[in-house]
């Protein structure tokens, strides 16, 4: 059975998140959607409400689980059996932090490739970085979460 893990912050999910989480689950038989716990940021969301948003937003996609972890990505690749690590690029300066990334990864643990998905263009602007900004100053984000992101987000920080 081929699985894939995406790895990622998603604080919060974007349009984005969602495209490329769509697009892989159809070519893997289970897609991990890995939340990473990283302690060196202040996360606008809880994992628990990462993982609680992830979870309402793929419910409909049976081959997809969401699960959190901290430490290295090799590990969490290698725990769940994953043979397969999917990142998203949306432009050359991803690529460039990205591509020595996976081959570090993939030293560590042969037995997991990356698979680059390029984004879509419509899409390759967005980042969970610039929605947070927009948030800050209570900005309009509908064009660049889901629905149900933008209801919480909305009710989360009063506005």
């Amino acid at each position: 059975m081929a699985t894939a893990v995406f790895p990622g912050s998603f604080d919060p999910v974007t349009l984005g998140h969602m495209d490329l989480i769509k697009r892989a689950s159809g070519m893997f038989d289970k897609l991990i959607i890995g939340v990473l716990v990283n302690s060196s940021k202040q996360p606008l969301c809880t994992i628990e409400e990462r993982i609680c948003i992830l979870e309402e937003l793929t419910k409909n996609i049976p081959s997809i689980e969401v699960m959190s972890f901290d430490g290295l990505l090799v590990d969490f690749v290698h725990q769940t059996g994953a043979d397969t690590v999917i990142r998203g690029i949306r432009n050359s300066a991803d690529f460039e932090y990205e591509l020595p990334l996976a081959q570090a990864n993939y030293k560590l643990n042969n037995k997991a490739d990356t698979l680059f998905l390029a984004t879509l263009p419509e899409y390759s602007y967005i980042s969970s970085s610039a929605v947070k900004e927009l948030i800050r100053y209570k900005g309009d984000i509908k064009e660049f979460v889901p629905d149900v992101v933008c209801k919480f987000i909305m009710q989360k920080c009063n506005y």
